[in-house]
């Protein structure tokens, strides 16, 4: 993103750049394919602000495909039309096009990113969003000696464009990725990838800063450094308690900062990451993408000699202690404030479905299990996006028939969640369904996995908002006996919660954001097939708690 930096008469820092949404040659896995990029680079590059920063941002799609960006994690206060979730809260940017993001970070330090929300091009649109603390603030931990951003992706030796159209056609799940990726490269053990590998370089004894992101399309992962520990520091754009670990758990969506201390003995040690992969029976990617941290220090080979990298061992695929174990340490650095008085009590169950096939269509159209049709819900409501207005510009100008209030609270059914759950159930409703709150409202809410299908972990996000997570577990939410486990005092704040296969987590938020907000399962399948709803927050009472008006660039649908 070219960039140029000014400062208003408030003396805030402003960042303008120019990001072009383009098709550029991109080699991975031995084949050159035609790839959706920023600027030409994948992934696209990095955004270095301050807290504080108003960022503009002009992005001009010179793409074939409809295209936005959404600023993951960025709380967008007031300013909802620079989300960027196509037809939530604005138009696509039809090719050819343009439009102006214009927000500013509150009160938000730490590891963001920005990708594309507009099928599936983020599986090669995205980059990391570095928030550094205001001018002369400083990290509530030692200045680290180096920071290294690494983006964890999927790569799919194919257009993943192509993938999402053929699944959706065929009703079957798509095509998992070929490879994945640290910082765009594969790394030593998939073909042709080697002598691109990303090295960290470390001097013995520093410690560096590294900032995490899961920016793979449909995949949690593991990720480990060969014999050394990491320190957590931050998470999602906020500071967390640290703990120390040998390894991390990352849904899609979520970002972690680590310290490492670069205290072994000189050499070279594999940076790796594999999938995390909860649903029993289902296809997925299981190769590993590796990284090396190279001390400066280490031994040179003897000439014609090459020395193998230090090989972490990485947990299991179906490791959920392991993962059980991460997500259930983080806590807030101190006592937080956590709404106690709840205003609105909600229960939205989360999982697949199985539409029965389509009278009159063809048997090719209908490749799910047993001549079905994959989908996913929450409250048993598949979630549909509007094509003719987005929901913000809906509900902001009073256009009728685009979406309906009446989201339901809770599910429809009772059922056991997590049990064996009658056939009956396995088919959502369509549709494009809202769930109002006022300004102000202290909202709890209990998200349930279900084993329709299958069981499996859902990393689930909720846009223009950050909410505490006050506990986690397995089975169906009982009210009676899971409160006691609520963390009221130091739970983490984060923006995507990772719900345990076959379990639940409760969050709690204060709708002090006026807009239109997507909560979606951050597995970009599972939001192709309808797992996800949005909140409308009303205006509040003024200026400040009220959405501002629309930019005069916004893209008409």
């Amino acid at each position: 993103m070219a960039s140029s930096n000014s400062v208003d008469k408030h003396g805030n820092f402003s960042n303008f750049c120019t990001s072009l949404i383009q098709a550029t040659p991109v080699k991975r896995l031995c084949t050159t394919r035609s790839t959706i990029t920023v600027n030409g680079m994948y992934p696209g590059p990095t955004l270095e602000v301050n807290n504080g920063d108003t960022l503009v941002i002009n992005v001009v799609n010179r793409a074939q495909y409809n295209a936005t960006i959404h600023w993951h994690g960025v709380r967008q206060i007031r300013t909802g039309w620079a989300d960027g979730p196509e037809f939530v809260t604005q138009c696509p940017i039809r090719p050819g096009g343009s439009y102006t993001y214009r927000f500013t970070i509150q009160g938000q330090e730490g590891t963001l990113w920005w990708h594309a929300h507009s099928s599936w091009l983020r599986a090669t649109v995205y980059g990391a969003l570095i928030i550094r603390p205001k001018e002369g603030d400083s990290y509530p931990f030692p200045k680290p000696k180096r920071e290294t951003p690494l983006l964890l992706g999927e790569w799919w030796d194919a257009n993943p464009i192509d993938v999402v159209r053929q699944a959706t056609r065929t009703g079957a799940a798509p095509n998992v990725s070929d490879a994945y990726t640290i910082n765009g490269q594969p790394g030593d053990l998939y073909n042709c990838s080697n002598k691109d590998t990303i090295i960290v370089p470390v001097d013995s004894g520093e410690t560096n800063l590294l900032r995490i992101v899961n920016s793979a399309l449909n995949q949690q992962l593991f990720f480990t450094v060969a014999n050394h520990k990491l320190t957590v520091v931050g998470a999602d754009a906020s500071y967390v308690k640290p703990f120390t670990t040998s390894v991390l758990m990352l849904g899609p969506g979520q970002t972690t900062d680590v310290l490492i201390t670069a205290d072994q003995p000189p050499a070279r040690y594999y940076i790796a990451a594999s999938a995390y992969a909860s649903a029993q029976g289902a296809p997925f990617d299981n190769t590993t993408t590796t990284a090396i941290l190279d001390y400066k220090s280490a031994p040179c080979p003897a000439k014609g000699v090459s020395i193998k990298p230090v090989m972490p061992t990485l947990p299991a695929f179906n490791d959920t202690n392991t993962a059980t174990a991460f997500t259930t340490s983080f806590r807030s650095p101190r006592k937080v404030l956590v709404p106690t008085e709840i205003d609105e009590n909600l229960f939205f169950t989360v999982g697949l479905g199985l539409n029965n096939c389509p009278s009159g269509s063809s048997p090719a159209n209908c490749q799910g299990p047993n001549g079905t049709r994959f989908t996913a819900s929450m409250n048993n409501v598949s979630f549909v996006l509007p094509s003719s207005f987005s929901l913000l510009q809906a509900h902001q100008q009073g256009i009728p028939g685009v979406f309906t209030n009446d989201f339901p609270a809770s599910p429809p059914v009772k059922f056991d969640y997590t049990g064996n759950v009658s056939r009956s159930l396995w088919q959502p409703t369509p549709g494009t369904k809202v769930y109002k709150l006022k300004y102000g409202a202290r909202v709890q809410l209990v998200l349930q996995g279900t084993s329709i299908f299958t069981a499996e972990n859902h990393p689930i996000h909720l846009h223009g908002y950050d909410f505490y997570i006050l506990a986690e577990g397995f089975g169906n939410f009982n009210p009676n006996k899971d409160t006691a486990k609520f963390n009221l005092v130091d739970p983490p704040l984060r923006n995507t919660a990772s719900v345990p296969v076959g379990g639940w987590s409760v969050i709690r938020f204060v709708a002090d954001n006026p807009g239109v907000w997507l909560m979606h399962c951050h597995l970009d399948v599972h939001i192709t097939w309808g797992l996800a709803m949005a909140f409308l927050v009303e205006n509040g009472v003024g200026e400040l708690e009220t959405l501002e008006a629309p930019p005069s660039d916004l893209p008409l649908c």
